[in-house]
């Protein structure tokens, strides 16, 4: 159904906060130029001209694109809503800002660009993690004022209308999907390994015991992946670690109620040692490769196509790659993988562990067209684009129409697996330190991946700089 032509613009009062006076570390110009050349060699980070100043009849959208150039339906459809909206707006243009680049550097280029009205775009696409941090360094806008009188804001389910809601109580992003994280299997690869193409592990053990046999069995095949280190950033902290961690007991990494960060916690140092077993013993892929930033693309395009992989512990949207003119055609994915719960560490009662996360659209404080910001992120979220988006992005849906639309529930094989796993999820813990805490954790991550220290020893240093990160705002588990 075409979008029809609404009224003219009215300028909404908008609610300006002053930016806290303690802003978090910001990278010199020299180490930016540094990073910069770093991505060059490992995904290119682009971003068309943002231009200066600001076009009072132009839109600027910033948003990440995947560093796999043959990834483009997140540019296809941002470039159909485009169209929407400029025949819905006459006279109004979008302007589409891609960087390519790993989430860390992309994170960066935005940060970089909010900071200045001469550079900040008017609509920015944040990884929900981030918010809280971006809220405390003065970039991002509350959108009450707009959510008050947008019906469509009532559609979304709660828990994803609290993953973009600060401390102050306030909302600065509309999430568009979430997502939950599992076990995907090659049953091709079980099957030479003489393992069960129906596979439910009850513990890490039978995880372990799994990787091992294939190990053994099925030789040149990679049998788990568990991303890891710092390249790969929040993919290995939160589906590597913290999909551990989160079953070895309550509150393990912060604790909400008492508003601190968690020390002392054994299920922290065996979450490492479940990291440090799968490299020592070489289950894992090489080590050059599992740091290597881009892994996730290997996984999806090379290593589980080709069957050289027999599990990952990996995120709904895996399929996406497969799919609606994805990076690598693959129309036998749904029969020669499988999925299944990550269980807890003992089997202990829920048995089972998810991680969801997602991503929102933020108006940066700074920018010159907030009004048409906003008006563009309504025709995101017509019914239609929302429900087109979660089936080409594989996203879990945040809204109760897009869930019951059967587009959606028959999108790709899987989907009501992963669906199923929101009861079992667990969210980051929403505060702006967050961002520098998974650093911390992605730094020990790596530490026991490489050699270079003990479960106990890694665990060690990042409490003590946990420590220093929080303001000793710490209690033991």
């Amino acid at each position: 159904m075409p979008v029809r032509p609404t009224a003219p613009l009215t300028r909404r009062p908008r609610t300006r906060t002053v930016p806290p006076t303690g802003r978090p570390r910001t990278r010199t110009v020299a180490l930016a130029v540094v990073t910069a050349l770093t991505v060059l060699t490992a995904g290119t980070l682009t971003a068309c001209d943002s231009g200066s100043g600001g076009d009072p009849d132009t839109v600027k959208v910033l948003y990440n694109r995947s560093t796999d150039n043959k990834i483009r339906f997140k540019d296809e459809h941002l470039d159909a809503v485009r169209k929407q909206f400029e025949k819905a707006h006459p006279g109004k243009k979008v302007k589409l800002i891609p960087v390519q680049a790993p989430d860390n550097d992309y994170a960066t280029k935005a940060q970089q660009m909010m900071r200045s009205p001469k550079t900040a775009p008017d609509l920015v696409y944040e990884d929900t993690f981030r918010i809280n941090s971006d809220i405390k360094a003065g970039y991002l806008e509350p959108l009450d004022d707009y959510l008050s009188g947008w019906r469509e804001w009532d559609r979304f389910v709660d828990t994803a209308k609290a993953a973009a809601k600060a401390e102050d109580g306030r909302t600065y992003g509309i999430p568009d999907g979430t997502d939950t994280r599992g076990l995907w299997f090659n049953k091709a690869v079980f099957a030479k390994a003489g393992l069960p193409a129906d596979w439910r592990p009850k513990d890490w053990a039978a995880v372990l015991d799994a990787a091992r046999t294939v190990k053994r069995k099925v030789p040149g095949v990679i049998p788990l992946n568990v991303y890891t280190g710092k390249g790969p950033g929040e993919a290995a902290v939160m589906q590597g670690f913290e999909m551990l961690l989160y079953g070895t007991g309550a509150d393990p990494l912060y604790d909400a109620g008492a508003k601190k960060w968690v020390t002392g916690h054994p299920g922290f140092r065996d979450a490492l040692e479940f990291v440090r077993t799968v490299y020592a013993e070489k289950l894992g892929p090489d080590v050059s490769d599992a740091l290597d930033p881009n892994v996730g693309t290997r996984v999806a395009t090379e290593w589980f196509p080709e069957g050289k992989l027999a599990i990952s512990l990996d995120g709904s949207w895996l399929g996406q790659n497969w799919i609606n003119k994805g990076p690598k055609e693959w129309p036998e994915w749904s029969r020669d993988l499988a999925q299944t719960a990550m269980p807890t560490q003992r089997g202990q009662a829920p048995g089972k562990v998810s991680m969801s996360g997602g991503w929102a659209w933020s108006i940066p404080a700074k920018a010159k067209n907030a009004d048409l910001a906003f008006e563009f992120i309504k025709i995101l979220q017509t019914p239609k684009n929302a429900s087109r988006w979660c089936v080409v992005a594989a996203q879990i849906a945040v809204r109760d129409d897009v869930a019951a639309d059967p587009a959606y529930l028959r999108s790709m094989p899987g989907i009501e697996f992963f669906t199923g796993l929101v009861r079992h999820t667990h969210y980051r813990p929403a505060t702006p330190v967050y961002p520098q805490v998974s650093t911390a954790i992605g730094e020990a991550m790596e530490q026991v991946t490489t050699g270079d220290a003990t479960a106990a020893d890694a665990t060690a240093a990042y409490e003590e700089r946990l420590r220093t990160l929080v303001d000793g705002a710490v209690t033991t588990g």
